[in-house]
């Protein structure tokens, strides 16, 4: 830090030092000014004939009202606007005891408003002048009466644009403070939504592949005596789905990877080209499930692709874990103009287990899902038993199918895990 630097940090941090010292150098001045005596058709003449006593007390108690200028500007002016009036009056040869006046017009006019610069700069300059040209013993159109006026409205112009251009510096950082918020507000809010997103794909990959290697699992170990071929056979699916979870988690947490770093093996991400082989898998794990698609030819957007295939195998996770041991699933892909229809059936048959304590986040994670790409959802219990969950995608939407980012708020996601987990809850258990 340089030392003028230093010298203004230790000013600003002492501003009643600074003000003695600006009125000490404004006392300096004026007894200076006290020593030029107009002369007739001669202009000024520096005479050497020192102040008069009034004026040079009037000199000192403006000066020493000049130091408390900034704790009270208007209070200043009025004493300094006096003792102006009683030089102008009395002072012969007159010294300029205006000039503190003019300097506390000007801190007036810097810490005020325009509107009250306005006011009391028009009174200071009315009632100095009016003395100067009534009171004095020179005529009223003389050089010197017309400087104060010159003079009180140079101070208070000086003083508002000293203050516009604070303003305006404030205005300005306040501006980039604001800016930098809203960057960190906005980084936040990314960052949460991409935690979301991340959660809702492992929350999918971990409830499929785990509920499929549960059920093969208690196969398995059903008929590891009497049937071993039927065993191995249940332990092979339990290799295959264990191995498509860790693929798929590798595909999800490789998005964690911080740039520069090694790139993990992913495969591409799963979308309806695969809705046959997840149905299949539901068929190994003793779910019967029909596909019934009508959406031949339809180029979807990867968002769309990804959300209809993870509704479906929520929905078919759900069904196999809650609709019971007998239970049929249907899943069926429509494509309705603008938009693709994704529904997934089942009849209930069997008894509904009974509900884990904490419900589950299936349903709330379909739901985001389809909020997220601006479509609906509806899940329900169906007529005469089972459960039915309708999702309508758009195909072609302005917003949301670049990524599935967003997400709905509060009070929705709240009112559709608490309509999800009653209705599934009611008709067959709770919810994944």
């Amino acid at each position: 830090m340089s030392t003028l630097e230093r010298a203004r940090c230790g000013l600003k941090a002492h501003p009643l030092a600074l003000d003695a010292a600006v009125a000490a150098g404004v006392l300096v001045c004026m007894v200076v000014g006290s020593f030029a005596v107009p002369k007739d058709g001669q202009g000024v003449v520096w005479g050497i004939h020192p102040p008069d006593p009034l004026s040079l007390v009037l000199m000192l108690l403006s000066t020493a009202a000049l130091v408390l200028r900034r704790r009270a500007p208007k209070a200043v002016l009025a004493v300094t606007g006096t003792f102006s009036v009683v030089e102008c009056v009395t002072g012969d040869p007159r010294a300029p005891v205006a000039m503190a006046a003019v300097i506390a017009l000007y801190t007036v006019a810097a810490t005020t408003d325009r509107t009250t610069t306005w006011r009391v700069g028009l009174l200071t300059m009315t009632v100095l002048t009016a003395a100067a040209m009534l009171g004095g013993p020179l005529p009223w159109y003389a050089q010197e009466n017309l400087g104060v006026l010159a003079w009180t409205g140079i101070g208070a112009t000086a003083g508002d644009a000293v203050r516009s251009r604070r303003a305006m510096v404030q205005a300005i950082r306040e501006r980039a403070e604001r800016a930098e918020r809203t960057r960190e507000e906005e980084a936040r809010r990314r960052v949460a939504e991409e935690r979301l997103r991340i959660a809702r794909d492992l929350h999918d990959v971990v409830a499929h592949h785990i509920a499929l290697v549960n059920v093969q699992a208690g196969v398995a170990a059903h008929v590891m005596d009497k049937r071993p071929d039927q065993a191995k056979e249940a332990l092979a699916h339990v290799r295959d789905a264990s191995r498509s979870a860790l693929n798929e988690l590798r595909a999800t947490v490789g998005l964690l990877r911080q740039s520069g770093d090694p790139e993990a093996p992913t495969e591409p991400a799963p979308g309806l080209g695969r809705l046959d082989e997840l149905a299949a898998t539901f068929r190994n794990a003793g779910l019967p499930v029909q596909v019934a698609r009508a959406d031949q030819g339809t180029d979807l957007p990867a968002a769309v692709d990804l959300a209809a295939y993870r509704i479906a195998q929520e929905a078919l996770t759900n069904v196999r874990k809650h609709a019971g041991p007998d239970a049929r699933a249907e899943v069926s892909v429509v494509r309705v103009g603008p938009r693709l229809e994704v529904t997934v059936l089942d009849d209930g048959g069997g008894e509904a287990p009974v509900p884990e304590a904490g419900g589950g986040h299936g349903l709330l994670g379909m739901r985001e899902r389809v909020s997220a790409l601006g479509g609906t959802l509806t899940t329900g219990p169906r007529y005469g038993g089972g459960f039915r969950v309708h999702a309508i995608l758009p195909v072609e939407t302005g917003t949301g199918t670049g990524a599935e980012t967003g997400t709905e708020t509060g009070a929705e996601a709240r009112a559709g895990t608490r309509t999800g987990t009653a209705s599934r809850t009611t008709a067959q258990g709770d919810p994944a």
